[in-house]
């Protein structure tokens, strides 16, 4: 099936049907007509004619760190849905939070024809910004501020901010604040998400101290054994505060193999252990993560617009490619603190 049989089947013109495929002006009735034609015949346009005919691939790069996450499938989605929406395809490559494999799949879908690349990013390293300084096809960055490409980022030290004054709100004034982040390469996740939380800590006249301070890898395995760690100091804990939920999904975990209940935990029968009621302990996140409130009711953790990061990551980048838009922007996004 061509061009030509689809217009004449419709009774159009080349022309029209052409205009319609590309997404030109062409009146409601003949679009109707095309329309009614395209579906009864299945037909469907030639992505290699198509490619020659606009310079375009209409194909994006998109870089993860990994799959099995709730936020980054979040951000996937709202980058999913305006590329569907604008007529392009997704090609989703996961590093398992391997920088250098990062690095490989950039290069890669530089190499292959595609029109952009997205990179949900977890640190910007040397390679990264020589990568990026140099990329001969527009780039745009999730979820990590950068000066060398157009960037999506959250605010990451205001949240962790806020999540200091409130940790010092729950834990008593005799009883330390812990907290479990991630490598501070990650200008973000690692160290935005840390110096926020120790201001707000000061902010409330408290301090983090630093032999209550581990670090996890993004997994609630290491979490788990992060939070076991802190539990074998000899002073009582007050708040458990994690970089992520997943880290704090583990964390919990680690409470309840020692018996330890969690701060929002249900209050205990009249004839329960009274000793074991008043050992508790809060565990804090970021994320929001859906699972894990369903799990556990809920902790208090911050709300990030992920599926609008990638919303607004997908429209920055077709902005460069189908309008040549040369404004440098670096966009950040706010939060919500969920108690």
């Amino acid at each position: 099936m061509t061009i030509k049989e689809i217009a004449r089947l419709a009774n159009v013109s080349s022309a029209a049907v052409s205009r319609y495929l590309n997404g030109g002006y062409i009146s409601e009735e003949k679009r109707a007509q095309i329309r009614k034609v395209i579906e009864e015949t299945g037909y469907h346009p030639s992505a290699q004619a198509r490619t020659l005919r606009t310079k375009r691939a209409s194909l994006i790069g998109v870089v993860v760190p990994k799959i099995n996450s709730e936020s980054i499938s979040r951000v996937t989605e709202g980058i999913g849905n305006v590329l569907a929406a604008r007529g392009y395809q997704m090609l989703l490559a996961s590093t398992d939070n391997n920088a250098k494999k990062e690095i490989e799949y950039l290069h890669l879908f530089e190499k292959y024809p595609v029109d952009g690349i997205i990179l949900i990013g977890t640190m910007i390293t040397a390679e990264h910004r020589r990568f990026l300084k140099n990329a001969r096809i527009p780039v745009v960055v999730t979820g990590q501020n950068t000066k060398y490409a157009n960037c999506v980022y959250h605010d990451d030290y205001g949240a962790g901010k806020a999540m200091g004054k409130l940790a010092a709100s729950l834990s008593g004034k005799h009883k330390h604040i812990a907290y479990i982040g991630v490598t501070r390469e990650d200008k973000a996740a690692g160290a935005a998400r840390e110096d926020g939380f120790r201001a707000g800590l000061r902010a409330e006249g408290r301090e983090l101290e630093e032999e209550y301070v581990r670090i996890s890898a993004f997994r609630a395995e290491a979490g788990y054994e992060a939070a076991l760690s802190l539990l074998d100091e000899e002073t009582e804990i007050g708040v458990i505060s994690c970089a992520t939920d997943t880290i704090a999904a583990g964390a919990i975990r680690a409470l309840r193999d020692r018996g330890i209940r969690l701060a929002q935990d249900q209050p205990a029968l009249p004839d329960a252990d009274a000793s074991a009621d008043s050992c508790r302990i809060a565990v804090t996140g970021f994320g929001d993560n859906q699972l894990l409130k369903a799990a556990t009711g809920g902790i208090p953790t911050v709300h990030f617009g992920y599926k609008t990061s990638g919303i607004r990551s997908a429209e920055l980048l077709l902005d460069v490619i189908e309008r040549g838009e040369k404004i440098p922007v670096e966009m950040k996004l706010g939060f919500r603190l969920v108690r």
